[in-house]
This record gives C-alpha cells, structure tokens and sequence, in this order.
C-alpha cells in the first residue's frame, strides 16, 4: 500500500490536515488569494447548489459539517456559522445558476494563479478531502489560531 493511500485510510487529526495543507500555502499572495477566493468558491457552490435542488444542498451541507464535527467541534461550530453567512449573501444576492457559475469559475481561475506563483500544486490533487480543509484552513488562518490550538 503506497503512503498515499495509508493517508487516506488513516484518521488525521484536524491539526495534521492543517499542517499538509500548509506546506502548499507558504507564500502571502497565495494565502490572501485563498483567503478570498477559498470562501467565495464555497458560497458559489452553495449557490449553485440552491439553484437546482434545495433539498440536496442542505443534506450535502449537512454531511460536510459531519466531516468538520469528526475534526473538532469549534470547527463544526465555525463552518456552520459560515454556511448560514452564505445562505444569508445567497438571499441577499438571489443569482441564479449560471451567475454562481462564473463566479465559481473566477474564484478557481484566482486560486491556480497563487499555486503557479507558489510554484506548487493544489492540495487536493494529492487527496480529494483537502477541498474540504480549504475551508477549515481559512477559518483558522483568519481567526489567528496556531496549528497546535486547532
């Protein structure tokens, strides 16, 4: 079994993905740039979601806060804050599909410029679930937590 795969079958703490996910966010554009266009991707992901099925999107919601709640609880409490903050911009901004759409695409054009100026690849190309650390990272980033108070 190679040692991504152990990886992905082992249990990481929140503290282990945190510090993985770090190692390709060293550089301070790259960081800002995440640091807008990491939320902005979730919110438009909920839009999108919103625009063809309510239902799914909030049982998809709900699942992805399961995630977090296995992590660590302040982080299933921060996520959770931050999906009723977007569905509140959602109603604020009644977009349809297609406006979420783009602004999904802009938001992933933005975070491929800071890896290229990283000069490393995405986190999640080495393992899907760090799309959903994204989100996490930024929430402890923007909150000023050190990795060990995660």
């Amino acid at each position: 079994m190679s040692r991504t795969q152990q990886k992905r079958l082992s249990k990481r703490t929140l503290e282990q993905w945190l510090s993985e996910y770090s190692v390709s966010h060293q550089n301070l554009v790259n960081k800002k740039i995440h640091w807008l266009c990491v939320p902005t991707i979730f919110v438009s992901l909920l839009g999108m979601g919103m625009s063809l099925s309510v239902w799914f999107t909030l049982v998809l919601s709900a699942l992805v806060l399961l995630f977090y709640m296995r992590l660590s609880t302040p982080l299933f409490l921060a996520m959770g804050m931050f999906i009723l903050i977007c569905l509140s911009v959602m109603a604020l901004l009644p977009w349809g599909f297609k406006v979420w759409a783009a602004v999904f695409v802009v938001a992933w054009i933005g975070q491929f410029i800071g890896h290229k100026i990283e000069g490393k690849k995405p986190s999640f190309f080495e393992d899907l679930q760090f799309l959903l650390i994204g989100p996490a990272w930024v929430a402890n980033s923007l909150i000023g937590r050190k990795k060990s108070q995660a």
